[in-house]
């Protein structure tokens, strides 16, 4: 089953200095057919303002996972960590029993992120952050997992749950295979180019909602930037 979600169809929230898209119900936007899929719960697609940024604020029991498009993102908590991370790469943020952080634009330019929250696999544990570059050519024509709850993909960032964030960069007409399975689900983002997910066609910055599949395949119509989440 592969379900393409338009993005003039997804949630939108324009403040100003945050022109936000929710793949999923979040904050003001309710849509009772997109609450999660499967234990991904939040995947919205930020575009933050140069100079600004979201001030302190508390999580509890989430795995937050922060994919930068564009630009950088610069955190801050009250554990004490601070890093900025850069386009392509990824932080997380296991929340646990309780974190409270920022995260600015420090750049000169409009930074992009998707943010992706994950339903943990338990509650009320101590709360963590990780950042750490990926080299982008390792993921060049395939699927490089970035984040993972599962202990077999060690250069992996942790997360706490039964989940993977993967990406892959295809040239135009290259194709690239993700093995789900059947009992799992996915959800992909094109976060630049075109592309077609096991035949049919997706815009950049569309959802791809996938179930029953025993494989993913991306086929890239446009040089692409792909990101997918294989959850429970």
């Amino acid at each position: 089953m592969i379900e393409v979600r338009p993005f003039a169809t997804l949630g939108h929230a324009d403040h100003g200095w945050l022109n936000a898209r929710h793949h999923f119900s979040f904050a003001e936007y309710r849509d009772p057919q997109r609450v999660n899929w499967g234990r991904l719960r939040v995947w919205n697609d930020d575009e933050i303002a140069a100079g600004s940024g979201f001030p302190p604020h508390p999580h509890q029991d989430m795995e937050i996972i922060t994919y930068v498009r564009e630009g950088a993102i610069s955190h801050r908590d009250n554990l004490g960590n601070a890093g900025r991370t850069e386009a392509g790469d990824v932080q997380v943020m296991s929340a646990g029993t309780g974190i409270a952080h920022s995260e600015f634009n420090q750049e000169d330019i409009t930074t992009k992120i998707f943010q992706i929250w994950i339903i943990p696999d338990q509650q009320g544990e101590a709360p963590s952050w990780g950042a750490r570059p990926f080299p982008k050519g390792e993921r060049a024509g395939r699927f490089v997992v970035l984040a993972s709850g599962h202990g077999s993909d060690e250069e992996a960032l942790r997360i706490r749950a039964d989940a993977r964030l993967a990406a892959a960069s295809l040239n135009a007409g290259q194709s690239a295979e993700y093995p789900l399975g059947r009992l799992r689900k996915g959800y992909l983002v094109a976060a630049r180019g075109r592309i077609e997910v096991n035949g049919v066609a997706a815009n950049e910055r569309d959802g791809v909602a996938i179930a029953d599949e025993q494989v993913v395949r991306v086929t890239a119509l446009d040089d692409s930037e792909v990101v997918l989440v294989d959850v429970a």
